[in-house]
């Protein structure tokens, strides 16, 4: 079953987020991600989330998704993360096909 990783990010130095959305780019598909949401435009229909930019990963699985967020791969855009962004950042599963 798919699972999905949502990100709400907050950029606070563009060399640097390039540089992590680089090197997180190529980890996620390295790791069978794929995204689906990637910094569009965001409209709040209800409550009070003004989030800035969202992004949304598909994995095949929640197994998929850990191993990729523990991955080395993903350890050297991690590296430069507190630099370029802050966000809130959820690992969800997805619905049964059944």
């Amino acid at each position: 079953m798919a699972a999905y990783l949502i990100s709400d990010v907050t950029v606070k130095d563009a060399k640097a987020f390039e540089t992590y959305r680089t090197r997180a780019a190529a980890s996620i598909a390295q790791y069978g991600g794929r995204y689906l949401v990637r910094g569009g435009s965001i409209e709040a229909l209800e409550g009070s989330w003004a989030p800035r930019t969202i992004i949304v990963v598909e994995f095949a699985d929640l197994e998929r998704a850990r191993a990729w967020y523990r991955s080395a791969e993903y350890a050297s855009a991690l590296a430069v993360r507190d630099e370029a962004l802050d966000r809130n950042l959820i690992l969800v599963d997805g619905i049964s096909a059944a």
